[in-house]
């Protein structure tokens, strides 16, 4: 058990739904708005980049308890998360806004491998994103969360990325790079990139190049033109605290409630008072578990369905075509 000390007051799961609904300006819409594919997939770009957060090392969020949820409304899109799978740890997200016609489902599987000085944790799953009234899917997978041990303390995303619109025929290929392994160097969050299409990859119509914690540009290989499109301090600087619309709509198993004397402790620095409720909230997940092996139950969970196929791996898709507006909201 990962002591209070080192744990930040929140839960991975609710890290996750962050990722979607904690940013200052939208980027969703533009994905929507964009007049042509080209910069609907430019879109598409500047958003899954935006999902990406700097993170700070020593310090990481709880686990998700099995069937923990989180629920937040921004605007008109809404974000519904779960965990649904504790060995090993599956997280679902579904995020549906009718008004532009923007639909998220994403499963994902972090697996960490320790390599001598560093931990690096794959991401397994695919995100995907539906712009519904323009008939359009696009996959994508996550970068690799690399923990640098030596000889240089840090945590950065590394690993590539590709975007692909089997409609359009569009592709992004993505390459998140962090300093040498010194510490040093020209290459800290940086990411470069193209946008070609995947039938013909020896012509790239957009390079893609800056850091992803700062600004990331694109040049147009025509006409040689280059423009911002995603600029770090725009988006997720400066965010507003979450607020309760409807206390009696939060389940009890919404991420701040589960984890809620936890966090109380670490706030407050009774640092006691934390490991006491994280070893009672554990020692309860332990004996849900032993109780449903005595009675030969499996659990199942409530909003999504669970498969695992081994060529591809663990799938998740919502049990409901729509996500409930939430109980919380993130102020827009």
């Amino acid at each position: 058990m990962l002591p209070p000390l080192f744990n930040l007051p929140k839960s991975h799961l609710q890290c996750y739904g962050e990722s979607v609904y904690c940013v200052k300006k939208d980027m969703l819409s533009k994905c929507v708005n964009g007049e042509t594919a080209v910069d609907r997939m430019i879109a598409v770009v500047a958003w899954s980049i935006s999902s990406l957060r700097p993170l700070m090392f020593g310090v990481a969020p709880y686990n998700p308890i099995l069937g923990e949820t989180h629920h937040v409304s921004r605007g008109t899109l809404n974000v519904l998360l779960e965990q649904v799978s504790h060995h090993p740890p599956v997280s679902a997200l579904h995020a549906t806004d009718k008004s532009n016609g923007v639909e998220l489902i994403w499963c994902q599987h972090a697996l960490p491998k320790f390599q001598g000085t560093t931990i690096e944790t794959i991401v397994h799953g695919k995100r995907k994103m539906k712009l519904v009234e323009k008939g359009e899917s696009y996959e994508m997978n996550s970068p690799k969360l690399l923990i640098r041990l030596l000889p240089k303390l840090g945590v950065d995303w590394v690993g590539n990325v590709r975007i692909k619109c089997q409609e359009t025929g569009l592709q992004a290929e993505l390459s998140f790079k962090t300093a040498s392994f010194m510490g040093f160097g020209g290459g800290f969050r940086s990411v470069k990139g193209k946008i070609i299409y995947s039938s013909d990859s020896s012509k790239t119509l957009y390079e893609i190049f800056g850091q992803w914690d700062r600004t990331v540009k694109i040049k147009d290989t025509i006409d040689g033109k280059t423009k911002v499109v995603y600029n770090a301090k725009e988006v997720i600087s400066a965010l507003s605290t979450p607020t309760l619309r409807d206390p009696e709509g939060v389940l009890q198993s919404e991420s701040a409630i589960v984890w809620g004397e936890v966090s109380k402790g670490i706030l407050s620095k009774d640092w006691d008072k934390a490991r006491d409720a994280k070893r009672a909230l554990e020692e309860k997940e332990r004996e849900l578990l032993r109780l449903r092996k005595s009675k030969g139950e499996q659990w199942n969970p409530k909003f999504f369905n669970l498969s695992y196929d081994i060529e591809t791996g663990w799938d998740c898709s919502p049990k409901q075509d729509t996500v409930s507006p939430a109980p919380i909201i993130f102020p827009i």
